[in-house]
């Protein structure tokens, strides 16, 4: 696969806005035209050449296209947006919507990422070795469509908010998160390997939510049914089932109400 690195030689006085760095908009292109690519710092049109030290060779494709980005990309938003396909590997922290409204291939963050990691995302899958803020694979604000596809793991802790409005797609937490878990959701499968504090599922409407460690403040809408054994991201346990959010409307398939499933491991 063609290789194109980026190396960051300066730190932004504001934040840079990254949305041309993807292999969609790399793919075919002279590493000229590459450099010559737009970026923002705030209301400051910038090219992607006037800060980053920029190497190698994309491929013809986004497919054929992997982007290595050496270096504190903290200041840097929308890495990865809208891709389709291809890899990108930030060897450092990354800013707010890493992968957002992402369509296909990978990233890999070797570091932490700020908040809305996956925004809107419809397929692919982002990897995180370190911790993620707010809002995992939510929607954007004001808009009630959250991630869709593909798969989110964060190897750390979490914040508030994960996957809020969620459709589909998986999401895993490998630590602990906080509160505000598949919120609004009508679809796609969570799991939280820690503890996570409380409102675990408000106001959701289908989907699937597993908490590996403890829920410390459940909902009142939520029932529970039985214990079963699951098989979950590699793991045979036995959890407790609970159903809801009872207080939402909830579609009918064959006669039968269709509700949102939480599973709580049993110790």
């Amino acid at each position: 696969m063609a290789l194109v690195t980026l190396k960051p030689n300066t730190t932004p006085e504001l934040y840079f806005e990254c949305y041309n760095i993807s292999p969609d908009t790399f793919a075919g292109k002279t590493l000229m035209e590459i450099a010559d690519l737009d970026l923002h710092e705030g209301k400051i049109k910038a090219k992607l050449g006037d800060f980053f030290e920029i190497t190698g060779s994309p491929g013809k494709t986004a497919e054929e296209t992997n982007i290595r980005i050496i270096g504190d990309c903290s200041r840097m938003k929308y890495i990865g947006n809208k891709m389709t396909a291809g890899t990108i590997t930030v060897e450092g922290d990354a800013d707010m919507y890493v992968g957002g409204w992402m369509k296909g291939g990978k990233i890999h963050v070797i570091g932490n990422v700020d908040s809305f990691c996956g925004i809107a995302m419809e397929g692919g899958e982002i990897v995180v070795d370190g911790d993620a803020q707010n809002h995992v694979g939510s929607a954007y604000r004001g808009d009630w469509r959250g991630m869709r596809g593909g798969t989110i793991r964060i190897r750390g802790n979490a914040g508030n908010d994960i996957g809020t409005f969620m459709l589909g797609g998986t999401i895993i937490i490998e630590k602990d998160a906080f509160i505000h878990v598949s919120t609004h959701a009508e679809g796609g499968t969570v799991i939280i390997k820690g503890d996570v504090q409380g409102r675990v599922g408000g106001q959701m409407v289908k989907g699937d939510i597993y908490v590996l460690g403890k829920v410390q403040y459940m909902l009142p809408g939520f029932k529970k049914t039985a214990s079963v054994e699951k098989e979950i991201d590699g793991l045979n346990a036995t959890f407790t089932h609970y159903i809801g959010d009872l207080g939402e409307r909830h579609p009918k398939s064959k006669g039968q109400q269709i509700y949102g499933n939480l599973y709580v491991l049993e110790s």
